[in-house]
């Protein structure tokens, strides 16, 4: 007897069975490759090798194992899928509409264009059931380790005798993403810290753009993997029934993540370039999509072609996903009789609810000399007992970033309540690990590291601010202030080059009061990560108790008047451990008899995002006479001091002394600056 669409879509199903399950398996597979074909071609552009490779794989994984329920994309307990290489993006295009997603044929064809949903590579916020924006090889399997470390740490802090968080993260990877370094830096990561719901479809297929991967690439991949503690095994990438059952293995493999290299042909179906690099990133020509499509079987003059059957999964992914996030939403609310105060707390953290109580930052004392690093580390003290959603890391700089809160456990395969990560000397990887843990949900993402190491972990913080993701970044050691270390790790270009960055919150707070309104501004920006810039050296706390200094939550504004003689003549704005420098300035200009104000300057970004009026009460356009301080590149400052005014800083890489040298020597000094408000010399 034909087994029903029903049965074959079984969520349950240990294996495929009969003839018609492998058809219509089979079927869909070569449905996707004629939709990639097609998509591509008619956009004339994009890479159909993957998406014609992987389909078997897709379709297994997406029939028989992926919960999900398409009518709700954001459903929380869905099981999360990763396509890493992007570039294939037909392929998860393709998936989404024939399993009942929200995207119509319509933007299949509009492939690639303007407005469409079906961008070249795929974007989280442009197409319902895409999980995160991935095209930069690599960084799409350590957002899935990221994914899988905050269903790990959820389902150990909230389920009781109820399992109310249960899912598995799936990537498809292939030999590029392979060779991107941040792969192995999140594979090593998630071995040691055994993800076992985590599950790599590898396209083992051995081309990349160049040609053969043994123009390059010569290690063994499962090998590799096994050192880190993978489960690792081999299949047949284009046999329904090893796939199936490969998956399954996995599934049942608890302590280890798991990958499944599917030994596959890139353009699987093309007579002529099937196997070859010409298949991967350019559309086939017609003659032999042609060709192509007789030897899947599917109709060769029809475009876009989907048949009945086929068709037909859409409505029963729908029924199917209905159910099973009806059931969930059923067991949440038996969860929440059960354990009301735990439920609320989950449901808090799904939602991103921050508590009042954490915006309450006692102040420090006017009599505290503290650098910024250690008023950031105590204000963690304060924010995670209050911000259970809160989870942070270093890329072992703890110490010196101060960022593992008082009362709080690191997380390990034997402590995954923890809420303290250690990732290791891996800022690549833990930057991309973050922005998966943001984008999975339940969790807020914070980490540390060396502010010049930022380099090692800017492709992660792009990928963050163009997903417009709330990661924060706990930057420490910020300027040449960190002295003796050297030009090797005193950051120069990097506040500069970070600001150009869209969506990118960089924060440089002068004290340790700013330091706590710095914190605020980075858990109410819920709309991009952001940067808290930090010094390795101690910095007086103003005393704004006098009524001379402006109160501290000014500085939400990015940018204030900080303190001002009346009938000023000359504007000063610094960031950071510079402003204590144009306050010493000013009292020298005082005792000249000039009249000065002073703009504390933490963010520039946020100051620009102020109304106009605003930015003209504390930058009018009358005053010509401006001087900007910052121990770094000057390149970001001339919008704010305009034509007639002058920059401070160092456009040049340090050297290794005292600090207080280093500033003498470089001239960010308070007297270099009364010489300059008179103009005479040049910065």
């Amino acid at each position: 007897m034909q087994a029903t669409l029903t049965t074959i879509l079984n969520k349950e199903s240990k294996m495929l069975t009969g003839v018609a399950s492998s058809v219509l398996i089979k079927e869909t597979a070569n449905t996707i490759r004629g939709l990639s074909m097609d998509g591509v071609r008619a956009a004339n552009s994009g890479h159909p090798g993957l998406p014609l490779g992987m389909a078997d794989v897709a379709a297994v994984l997406w029939s028989n194992h992926l919960q999900f329920d398409p009518q709700n994309p954001h459903w929380f307990d869905r099981d999360r899928f990763v396509l890493s290489g992007g570039h294939g993006s037909m392929l998860l295009y393709s998936l989404l509409h024939l399993y009942g997603y929200d995207l119509p044929m319509e933007e299949l064809k509009n492939f690639r264009q303007w407005g469409s949903k079906t961008p070249g590579h795929p974007e989280v916020h442009e197409t319902p059931g895409v999980e995160t924006t991935t095209g930069p090889l690599g960084q799409g399997v350590a957002n899935a380790v990221g994914m899988a470390l905050a269903e790990k740490s959820l389902a150990a802090r909230f389920n009781t005798d109820t399992q109310i968080i249960n899912h598995y993260t799936y990537v498809m990877a292939g030999d590029g993403d392979m060779q991107e370094g941040v792969s192995h830096e999140a594979a090593a990561f998630a071995g040691h810290n055994k993800l076992g719901k985590l599950i790599l479809l590898y396209d083992d297929n051995n081309i990349t753009i160049d040609g053969a991967t043994d123009l390059s690439f010569s290690e063994n991949v499962l090998e590799r993997h096994k050192a880190y503690g993978w489960h690792v095994q081999s299949i047949d990438g284009h046999d329904i029934d090893a796939i199936n059952e490969a998956i399954e293995k996995a599934k049942l493999e608890k302590n280890r993540p798991s990958i499944i290299a599917c030994k596959t042909v890139i353009g699987f179906g093309s007579p002529n370039r099937g196997g070859t690099a010409k298949a991967h990133g350019e559309p086939f020509p017609e003659e032999e999509i042609i060709l192509t499509k007789e030897a899947l079987g599917l109709p060769a003059d029809a475009k876009f072609y989907v048949s009945e059957k086929v068709a037909a999964i859409a409505k029963e992914m729908k029924e199917r996903g209905g159910t099973l996030s009806a059931n969930w939403v059923s067991k949440l609310k038996k969860y929440e009789a059960n354990n009301p105060e735990l439920a609320q707390t989950l449901k808090d953290c799904i939602a991103g609810n921050i508590p009042v109580d954490a915006f309450e930052i006692p102040a420090f004392s006017a009599e505290k000399t503290m650098a910024t690093r250690a008023s950031s580390g105590a204000v963690l003290d304060y924010l995670a007992p209050r911000i259970p959603a809160l989870m942070g890391g270093s890329a072992d700089l703890t110490p010196s970033n101060k960022t593992f809160p008082k009362g709080e456990s690191s997380f390990s395969p034997d402590n995954p309540k923890g809420r303290y990560i250690h990732y290791g000397v891996r800022e690549h990887g833990m930057g991309a690990i973050m922005n998966g843990m943001a984008l999975h949900g339940g969790v807020l993402p914070y980490a540390g590291t060396f502010f010049v190491f930022s380099d090692y972990m800017r492709p992660a913080m792009r990928m963050a601010a163009l997903m417009e993701q709330q990661v924060i970044y706990v930057l420490t050691h910020d300027s040449i202030g960190l002295g003796e270390d050297g030009p090797t790790h005193q950051p120069i270009a990097h506040l500069a080059s970070l600001r150009a960055m869209p969506n990118m919150s960089v924060i440089r707070p002068m004290d340790a009061n700013e330091t706590a309104e710095a914190w605020k501004m980075a858990l109410k920006n819920k709309k991009g990560p952001t940067c808290l810039v930090l010094t390795r050296q101690n910095l007086p706390t103003l005393d704004r108790s006098t009524g001379i200094y402006a109160p501290v939550k000014n500085a939400q504004k990015g940018g204030y008047v900080l303190t001002e003689d009346e009938g000023y003549t000359t504007i000063l704005i610094a960031s950071g451990s510079e402003v204590e420098i144009a306050l010493d300035a000013k009292k020298i200009l005082n005792e000249k008899g000039e009249k000065i104000r002073v703009v504390s300057m933490p963010s520039t970004d946020i100051f620009d995002k102020q109304s106009k009026a605003y930015k003209d009460t504390v930058l009018p356009a009358d005053c010509r006479k401006r001087i900007a301080i910052e121990a770094g590149a000057t390149l970001s400052w001339y919008k704010y001091v305009g034509l007639d005014g002058k920059v401070i800083g160092i456009d040049r890489f340090g050297a290794s002394a005292p600090y207080q040298r280093l500033y003498e020597e470089l001239g960010i000094t308070a007297i270099r600056i009364g010489k300059l408000t008179k103009y005479e010399e040049d910065c």
